[in-house]
């Protein structure tokens, strides 16, 4: 087998394209996603009706919410994002087993006692709740198995309330197969047919840590995103990992060849709108994300974010786009910028940037822009169906 470069021309959008993936999504682009939180599931959603190869290495830092309360128990990674991101994805028709995406997308009452809702955990695993007595054999005993694994690991201070049934399934998976998040992952895909691959960026128990520039530091994810903590008063100078909320050391940790692999081989790159620091540059952290990317020959897009966002506090657009390079650039300063950012995808008519657009600034580095109209004038953030028409079509 030879491997060649060929460079082309491209319409954007390219009606064949997207026709052709629409009619066979099977045979779509692996179009691969650096990110996490909520912020790309409707895009995800629209994307599985044209592709169903997408990659999306997702961020396993989160520190708040449910995936707090696991953490905490169980020194693990984060995994409600990952949740999210599978259901986001799963096949909604009767293949994809709808009784089995009700039952991972629901959500124990928080209006009763921690007794109550022991109680409704085990009779779900007993088979006695509807929820659980809809699935047929064999997947509702993998699915029971996962869960009484987790109730019997459960600490008996362990807050029930408001708990997603699916984390928990996630989480037992976890600690059932000796703390390794891929089987469990590969296995809630099989289950709810996931239109796509969605795996954690790495597996370790690790938060982020950021400096700020007035020389404070912030020390978890739910701190620095502006939705359960007051948002921040500085910007963020400097991203790293740590070991831990309380005693914050600072850590490393290599992305895995799996996962190397899927960056290597994706037909797109993409950086997409999110938290610009707690979703996107925490993905590039681990060691060896810069090169992978680096070695792939295929195009890569930076697709800016639109609204406030409590993370980009002071950042016009040209300095978010010089803070992703930089940590793209962590692996080796030799890192060309043609081989990790290629295109900047922007409506002009449409969006706002903080700053205007970089014109200069993007010439100098050799990025492309790409103007389209993929703002939705009305509500001034990203209309899904165009966006994911524009990706299509450059892969």
């Amino acid at each position: 087998m030879v491997s060649v470069s060929v460079t082309r021309e491209v319409c954007l959008p390219d009606p064949l394209k997207v026709s052709r993936y629409r009619k066979i999504p099977e045979l779509g682009p692996r179009i691969l996603f650096f990110s996490g939180g909520s912020a790309l599931n409707g895009l995800s959603r629209t994307l599985k009706h044209y592709t169903h190869n997408s990659i999306h290495l997702v961020t396993p830092f989160d520190s708040g919410g449910s995936s707090a309360i696991l953490r905490q128990a169980f020194d693990m990674p984060a995994i409600g994002d990952l949740r999210s991101r599978l259901m986001a994805l799963a096949d909604e028709t009767v293949l994809g087993h709808p009784d089995v995406y009700r039952l991972f997308n629901y959500r124990l009452p928080k209006d009763e006692s921690q007794a109550e809702l022991r109680k409704r955990l085990k009779a779900l695993v007993r088979g006695r709740d509807p929820l659980m007595d809809a699935i047929l054999n064999p997947m509702r005993s993998l699915i029971c198995n996962h869960l009484m694994f987790f109730i019997d690991a459960m600490p008996e201070d362990f807050d029930l309330a408001g708990a997603s049934i699916g984390n928990l399934i996630l989480a037992g998976g976890y600690l059932n197969n000796r703390r390794d998040l891929e089987p469990i992952l590969f296995l809630f895909s099989k289950l709810v047919n996931v239109q796509g691959t969605v795996r954690a960026i790495v597996d370790d128990d690790l938060h982020l840590y950021a400096e700020l520039e007035d020389g404070s530091a912030v020390v978890g994810q739910h701190r620095l995103t502006g939705k359960e903590c007051a948002p921040l008063t500085s910007p963020i100078k400097s991203l790293r990992l740590c070991e831990s909320l309380e005693q914050p050391q600072f850590a490393t940790t290599q992305v895995r060849k799996r996962n190397r692999k899927l960056i290597q081989q994706a037909e797109l790159i993409c950086y997409p709108p999110g938290s610009f620091h707690s979703s996107l540059l925490a993905n590039l952290l681990p060691e060896g994300v810069g090169r992978a990317i680096a070695r792939n020959r295929s195009p890569k897009v930076f697709i800016p974010n639109q609204g406030s966002d409590p993370e980009q506090l002071g950042m016009t657009l040209e300095k978010s786009l010089n803070v992703l390079l930089e940590h793209l650039q962590r692996d080796g300063e030799e890192l060309e910028v043609s081989d990790l950012i290629n295109f900047i995808l922007i409506d002009s008519e449409n969006g706002h940037y903080e700053g205007g657009i970089p014109e200069k600034r993007l010439a100098e580095l050799g990025i492309d822009v790409i103007d389209l109209p993929v703002i939705a004038p009305d509500t001034g953030y990203y209309h899904n169906e165009r966006l994911v028409e524009a990706l299509v079509s450059l892969s």
